[in-house]
């Protein structure tokens, strides 16, 4: 049965609801795994036994800023910006268009973990052509940030995270994309990019022309890599694989219900899977959440139940928190 729907010009159109139900019932649901506290849950040990029955497994958001290490046959593994799944050698890894990525410390993860075992990732690896760059001078600026805050400092990990989000919705931010375009029209964009926060922070020093050098090296290491990646998901449900979502940081961290402004630069809860890796909604499926026994969070912030004891102090060196009691 059919039915008449009215459009905004006063023409009527015939939709079929059987069509609308097919397309649903091809495809898989994709499964989430989030951190449901500060982060540092043990997200990374959780997708990686997921990722065992998985095809895909996907980052949708943040950045460096992220840390999972994964123990594999007495090997370590840490990563930042891959996805912990890639360590499945039967497993695609795909970093999504809603995360920000610093290409010099993405390829030196790559080599670290490809030096403890890191098998075929060439094969293995894509990454969107949306997802945007953190450049070195967002890292600088990130710390200048905070320098003028003074008292009042987030406690960021000074990634550039914050800086390139913050590029991307003043919509003057460049993409993996525009690095693979016109090298020109990049090369403009970047001069652009440094001058107007160097007017921010006079401070700022920037060699333009040898950091160009750079990208034109990186754009052609990292153009095998590089795909559509929105096109790539939907397809791949299509044909009924298993797709797994790696969260990043955590739903206290998140910057529309985090602990508001102690928090990340991006959507860390169920939304940020949608818009970063583009999946409606009726897509996604099972999703966990991360916990642990006791609460540790990353920078500063409000943290009424901390711990400044002995007992504390045992929570660290049990719970390996080596981030925390080294510092």
């Amino acid at each position: 049965m059919q039915r008449s729907v009215q459009q905004a010009n006063g023409d009527s159109v015939l939709a079929s609801p059987r069509k609308k139900q097919r397309v649903s019932n091809a495809t898989t649901k994709v499964t989430v795994v989030l951190g449901a506290q500060w982060g540092d849950e043990g997200k990374g040990k959780v997708v990686d036994m997921l990722a065992m029955d998985a095809d895909v497994v996907c980052r949708c958001q943040g950045g460096s800023n992220a840390g999972h290490t994964v123990v594999v046959d007495g090997a370590e593994f840490h990563f930042h910006l891959l996805p912990s799944g890639i360590i499945n050698p039967r497993c695609t890894s795909v970093i999504g268009n809603g995360v920000v990525i610093h290409l010099p410390g993405l390829f030196e993860e790559l080599e670290s973990n490809e030096a403890k075992g890191l098998k075929n990732w060439r094969e293995r690896l894509i990454i969107s052509d949306r997802a945007h760059i953190v450049f070195d001078f967002h890292q600088q600026v990130d710390g200048l940030q905070e320098l003028e805050k003074g008292t009042q400092s987030l406690g960021t990990t000074k990634k550039g995270i914050g800086p390139t989000y913050s590029s991307k919705a003043a919509r003057n931010g460049l993409r993996i994309g525009d690095l693979l375009g016109d090298f020109d029209k990049f090369s403009q964009k970047f001069d652009t990019l440094v001058t107007s926060y160097q007017k921010m922070f006079p401070a700022l020093k920037v060699d333009v022309k040898a950091e160009l050098q750079r990208y034109k090296e990186y754009a052609e290491r990292i153009r095998p890599l590089v795909k559509e990646t929105v096109q790539y998901l939907h397809q791949a449900l299509r044909e009924g694989k298993k797709v797994l979502v790696e969260g990043a940081n955590a739903a206290m961290l998140d910057i529309d219900f985090g602990t508001y402004p102690y928090v990340t630069s991006s959507n860390c809860s169920i939304g940020g899977v949608c818009t970063g890796l583009g999946l409606p909604p009726s897509y996604i499926g099972e999703v966990v959440g991360v916990v642990k026994a006791y609460t540790t969070r990353v920078g500063d912030g409000p943290f009424p139940t901390e711990l400044l004891n002995a007992t504390g102090e045992l929570l660290q060196r049990r719970g390996h928190e080596n981030w925390c009691y080294n510092k």
